[in-house]
C-alpha cells in the first residue's frame, strides 16, 4: 500500500517561511521523480516544484529563487523549503509520486491527501 504524508504546512505572515516535507512508503522510492503540486481555491492545481530519481529540479517560474525541493532517499523524504512566501502561495500544497516505466511504458502516479499553506498578515 502506497502513503505519501505531507507535514509542515500552517500559516504564516508574508516573508515568512515553511518548510513541508512528504514521508513515502510501500514504493520504491528512489527511482521516482517527486513533485509538489499546489491547488488555490477555484484554480486549477499547478505544479511547483520537481525533483528526478537523479536529483534535477525543476520550479513554477513564480516559486523560482524562493523555494528549494530536496530529497533524502535513505529516509523516503522529500521536501520543499519555502521562503519570502507570498499570499499568492496560500494554498492546499500536494505531494505526488510518478514514475513511467522505461520498458512497459506503464506510469504511476501516487497522490499525498494534502495540506494547507496560508499566507496572511
Amino acid at each position: 500500500q502506497v502513503q505519501l504524508v505531507e507535514s509542515g504546512g500552517g500559516s504564516v505572515q508574508p516573508g515568512g517561511s515553511l518548510r513541508l516535507s512528504c514521508a513515502a512508503s510501500g514504493i520504491w522510492f528512489s527511482i521516482y521523480a517527486m513533485n509538489w503540486y499546489r491547488q488555490a481555491p477555484g484554480q486549477q492545481r499547478e505544479l511547483v516544484a520537481g525533483i528526478t530519481s537523479t536529483s534535477s529540479t525543476n520550479y513554477a517560474d513564480s516559486v523560482k529563487g524562493r523555494f528549494t525541493i530536496s530529497r533524502d532517499n535513505g529516509k523516503k523524504t522529500v521536501s520543499i523549503q519555502m521562503n519570502n512566501l507570498k499570499p499568492e502561495d496560500t494554498a492546499v500544497y500536494y505531494c505526488n509520486a510518478a514514475r513511467t516505466s522505461p520498458l512497459s511504458s506503464r506510469h504511476d502516479d501516487y497522490w499525498g491527501q494534502g495540506i494547507q499553506v496560508t499566507v496572511s498578515s
